[in-house]
């Protein structure tokens, strides 16, 4: 019977493993943009916070944000394309439907001519409406003439990412006192490097891992056939794989700027090719910034200097009367380890086989799209202020579950065990 009872149950967890692989992939199916894993323009929140125990209010808030939408940032990522496309018009060898991915490339390379990595206009309203959610929903964090301390990357795209969402705040209560600064002087957390840990993830292993996943999962002769009239001429001509990749990376970047409006590439492909190029980027994503065994297993502490930074800045914050708050802008390649490092919605995981990544629900589309960010919501009583502080984590404005003691009110932790159970684990990490 206790058998019997074993094997229904790992059953049932199969099934769900196969529904939730189902899940993405018709998702993808209906909604193409999601294939873009990083390249996905910010997708709006669903507005739905649990309210804090009673008596508690928002004192603090702290955060670190990747820039908002952008445009691809090398000329040659567009350059690439065009030029396989043209040589092959030229021979005479594009097919109509080849023609017309061409002239649509010349148009997206007109219109992020030397703009390559900068901001859009896109990003800078996902930046303006963050903050203005930021500030509706924690007023009382944002009250009267509370400092608000923010910091940036060197990079403009991140430094005009902060500016938008300064101005927004400024807007809502033109009393903030603002902060801002972009300097190399904070890189040491705001943009970690770390040699070994660089290495591991540029590693012949994780090459090898995508390489390989590649070779066994995408097929690219169905969108070679499309492209092109000679079989002959694409087995001399072009590289076929790095096309394809460009062509995906092209289709993907096309939501986050205003040229979205007037055309997509995403008729391109199949639903399926856009699984299985979702799937190669995924694995990416996991094999460079998470837990993976063939970079080292311990990717997420490039994020250390960091993760103790808002620690020691949260604690000289709440020993203050009106704390305000502490704002961070980045990138993704930030985002995607602090997440994995903080464990958020059991984000941490360890597998060798990343095929299992989409059966145990892992998606860096829902962790750094463009001006993805992490919240750290710090709540106090002020009738009983020697009750617990207490922290909720947003990840893109969503709650979500800490490896902590749970309190009587999910997604609310104290904020003596997060640093209690972080400190404990950077301290144990030897680089």
């Amino acid at each position: 019977m206790k058998k019997h009872l074993i094997l229904l149950c790992v059953l049932a967890f199969s099934a769900s493993l196969h529904v939730v692989a189902q899940s993405i992939r018709k998702q993808i199916e209906s909604h193409p943009e999601l294939s873009a894993n990083n390249y996905l323009a910010y997708p709006a929140p669903s507005g739905k916070l649990t309210p804090a125990p009673s008596g508690y209010l928002p004192v603090y808030l702290s955060h670190y944000g990747r820039h908002g939408s952008r445009y691809l940032i090398h000329a040659q990522q567009y350059l690439r394309p065009i030029e396989t496309l043209q040589r092959a018009d030229s021979a005479g060898v594009l097919t109509n439907e080849g023609k017309e991915v061409l002239k649509k490339l010349r148009l997206m390379y007109t219109e992020s001519y030397k703009r390559w990595g900068e901001l859009t206009l896109l990003g800078a309203q996902q930046h303006q409406q963050i903050a203005r959610r930021m500030y509706n929903r924690f007023p009382s964090v944002f009250r009267d003439s509370v400092w608000v301390d923010a910091k940036s990357t060197d990079v403009i795209r991140c430094i005009l990412s902060m500016e938008n969402e300064l101005q927004e705040l400024i807007r809502h209560n033109p009393r903030l006192r603002i902060r801002h600064d972009a300097s190399a002087h904070d890189m040491y957390y705001m943009n970690q490097s770390d040699k070994k840990l660089s290495h591991q993830k540029d590693s012949s292993a994780v090459k090898n891992t995508i390489d390989e996943w590649a070779k066994r999962n995408i097929d690219t002769q169905p969108l070679m056939s499309r492209l092109f009239k000679d079989k002959e001429y694409v087995a001399k001509k072009v590289d076929a794989s790095q096309l394809t990749f460009d062509l995906f990376s092209l289709a993907s970047i096309v939501q986050n700027s205003e040229i979205r409006h007037s055309l997509s590439l995403y008729n391109l492909f199949t639903p399926e090719e856009l699984y299985r190029l979702w799937q190669r980027s995924n694995a990416w994503w996991y094999l460079r910034y998470a837990s993976a065994p063939q970079s080292g297993g311990n990717q997420p502490f490039s994020q250390r200097n960091l993760l103790r930074k808002i620690i020691t800045d949260a604690d000289s914050c709440l020993a203050l009367p009106h704390p305000g708050a502490t704002l961070r802008f980045g990138h993704d390649t930030m985002v995607m380890p602090l997440t994995c490092l903080l464990n958020l919605n059991n984000s941490d995981i360890r597998v060798s086989d990343i095929d299992s990544l989409v059966l145990k629900g892992w998606s860096s589309t829902r962790i750094v799209p463009m001006a993805a960010n992490i919240q750290f919501v710090f709540y106090k009583n002020p009738k009983r202020p020697k009750d617990d502080v207490l922290v909720k984590v947003l990840l893109n404005e969503e709650e979500v579950t800490l490896p902590l003691p749970k309190t009587s009110t999910p997604y609310y932790y104290k904020w003596s065990d997060f640093k209690k159970y972080y400190l404990a684990k950077l301290n144990a990490y030897r680089g």
